[in-house]
């Protein structure tokens, strides 16, 4: 198959070239940077340099491309993140998502690719009810702190992705990142902030938490081209864990002292306030379906082994 990855370079797109690459796929990719073009030529991927929120550009690289099936792993999310500006950190990610997504899947029809697969969150779902989240379950329209705002480009993302007439899509909601080149990696910026003492568990920390080894994700992202059907995938480990069982852990794997415990009301003024509340409320995702339907198990099954392999 001919896959163009949007995001090449990215956390998920260097695994996953790499997973294509192996399975004998013709692999082409974007990338900002001609730096980041070379490292993918070393790979044995014909890169394509352009902002993708430059829509002509954009769309002349599809069409160059000539892909059978694009794989949109787009994001930006390399500023700093400064806890009180988190809905204006995503904000560069929400336009990729609204803009390049729309982009995509224009040239995608106009080239006649068969396939849409696009990176999802399984952390925007609504904090209500008992159990796991399922893909059907609705997302947190009214999330507080600025997120509803993130929410709203997922779902034109995912509607973009799924509705395109001519386009097959897929959506992965991948749960929270950790490996190489994540903010979880050793020399990322959650750790650096848990080493600080900067991450702490506001209020009971009750929050669940689903995470995915970043290689799991690109495993999953390979079996949706291969074999999956049109539809929304939950990505996820199958250990969801509540804040205040996984960030001790987390520091105790990179050697840091133990994360502070802070009232919910002062981590809402020092923090966003999107993020003070999911340490008490968010929930975890079932990864059922992906498991059912994709043929997919992730290896890391629990972020318990996950970091301490990914921190060693």
């Amino acid at each position: 198959m001919r896959v163009l990855v949007a995001g090449a370079s990215g956390a998920v797109g260097r695994p996953l070239v790499r997973m294509l690459r192996e399975r004998g796929h013709e692999v082409l990719g974007t990338t900002r940077s001609d730096a980041k073009a070379n490292a993918l030529r070393e790979l044995g991927v014909e890169p394509f340099v352009c902002d993708a929120l430059d829509g002509e550009a954009l769309r002349r690289s599809v069409l160059a491309a000539a892909p059978e099936a694009i794989v949109n792993q787009l994001t930006d999310l390399t500023a700093p993140l400064h806890p009180r500006r988190y809905a204006q950190w995503l904000e560069p990610t929400n336009r990729l998502r609204i803009e390049a997504t729309r982009n995509l899947a224009q040239a995608g029809v106009e080239i006649g690719a068969r396939l849409l697969v696009s990176q999802s969150v399984a952390f925007a779902y609504r904090w209500d009810g008992d159990g796991l989240k399922h893909e059907d379950d609705p997302l947190f329209d009214e999330a507080p702190g600025g997120f509803d705002r993130a929410v709203a480009a997922l779902r034109e993302l995912e509607r973009r992705t799924l509705e395109t007439p001519g386009l097959s899509g897929i959506v992965l909601r991948y749960g929270y990142f950790y490996g190489p080149g994540t903010s979880y990696a050793r020399d990322g910026q959650a750790a650096e902030m848990t080493r600080k003492r900067q991450f702490p568990i506001a209020g009971s920390g009750s929050g669940c938490f689903s995470f995915v080894h970043i290689e799991d994700a690109a495993a999953a992202t390979l079996a949706a081209l291969e074999s999956g059907r049109s539809g929304i995938y939950n990505i996820v480990d199958d250990e969801p864990a509540e804040l205040r069982e996984w960030l001790p852990a987390y520091a105790e794997a990179l050697g840091a002292k133990p994360p502070r415990h802070v009232p919910r009301w002062l981590a809402r003024i020092f923090a966003n306030r999107f993020m003070a509340d999911s340490s008490v409320q968010l929930r975890g995702a079932s990864n059922d379906k992906a498991k059912d339907e994709l043929g997919w198990r992730p290896r890391w099954t629990s972020w318990r082994q996950g970091f301490t392999h990914a921190l060693g």
